[in-house]
């Protein structure tokens, strides 16, 4: 009976070491499970930075160098956050075009587009988007925060009293040309809205950028699907060429046919996707990305439509 006993005992002491073993061997799988996640998180993280990085420059002239008297403004934005501007008016009964720079860039680029612009008659209002220029940081700029910030200008346009005139355009470079339509998309007060390079799909500018990169299409399709998560970004829900259709706004697409940045399909891929009596595309040619405006036609093209769709009365 002793010895039953003893067995029993030896028995129950071995399970009991191989199951403080199993429970050894199963923390450190889990543990290095954890490392290997942090570690693929923090390169992806750091890859994404890398790509879309930019030096945050801030203007470095005014329109007071040209002569064109203007205000600087503090725009109220979507998070407590607070855009830099230039109010420029011209008559209070005037429409005003809201100018809206591309992605890296500052209020600055826009300073040809105002000393053409002023001359028409027009009130302009120039900003820097949250993350550029002297506006407010926010995490992740993206299309979608350039619509914001657009939204958020017209607002102040409309709201401030700045203007007697209901009369509102918007001219949007690249990142910027996606923001006015999605913009003019959520809002009937956008009457007439030009972009230059304006971006069809968040996607399709990334793939390419990828491809430039020569970026493997497995690593690409990882990285948009992390971004997806990472980020809460429904990449299909602010592309402009899925908006496009719902705006009532007149839309004059000008893009270069030589485009290394945002391809010729893209502006094609807005026209087709817009409401057909609506859209107007100039394809440009022998013009990339940032040079379109010195086409000789370039502000003929502009005025033409400006006086069309919002006339100065």
């Amino acid at each position: 009976m002793k010895i039953v006993q003893i067995e029993t005992l030896i028995d129950a002491s071995h399970f009991s070491r191989s199951d403080s073993w199993m429970g050894s061997t199963e923390m450190m799988i889990f543990l290095w499970i954890s490392i290997v996640v942090i570690i693929l998180v923090y390169s992806l993280d750091q890859l994404i930075e890398r790509m879309y990085r930019y030096e945050k420059k801030k203007h470095h002239s005014t329109p007071e160098k040209y002569q064109i008297p203007f205000d600087e403004v503090r725009i109220p934005a979507s998070g407590n956050a607070y855009l830099y501007g230039w109010w420029i008016p011209a008559s209070p009964g005037a429409p005003t075009l809201v100018l809206v720079h591309g992605w890296g860039r500052n209020l600055n680029r826009m300073m040809l587009y105002i000393q053409k612009l002023h001359p028409m008659g027009y009130n302009l209002l120039a900003f820097d988007a949250r993350n550029h220029g002297s506006s407010s940081p926010v995490k992740h700029p993206s299309v979608i925060t350039f619509s914001e910030d657009t939204l958020a200008a017209v607002d102040f346009v409309a709201k401030i009293g700045l203007t007697s005139s209901h009369s509102i355009g918007v001219i949007g470079l690249s990142v910027g040309g996606g923001a006015a339509i999605n913009a003019a998309c959520g809002d009937q007060r956008i009457k007439s809205v030009i972009t230059v390079g304006a971006i069809s799909h968040p996607v399709e500018v990334m793939n390419f950028e990828f491809q430039k990169r020569r970026v493997p299409a497995f690593v690409a399709r990882i990285l948009l699907t992390y971004m997806r998560f990472r980020f809460r970004l429904n990449f299909d829900k602010i592309a402009p060429v899925n908006n496009i259709s719902n705006a009532e706004a007149e839309i004059f697409l000008i893009h270069g046919d030589d485009d290394k940045t945002v391809p010729l399909e893209q502006g094609q891929a807005l026209k087709a996707a817009g409401k057909k009596e609506k859209m107007h595309l100039w394809i440009v040619p022998g013009k990339g990305h940032s040079d379109c405006d010195t086409h000789p036609q370039f502000w003929d093209q502009v005025s033409a439509f400006l006086h069309r769709t919002l006339p100065i009365s």
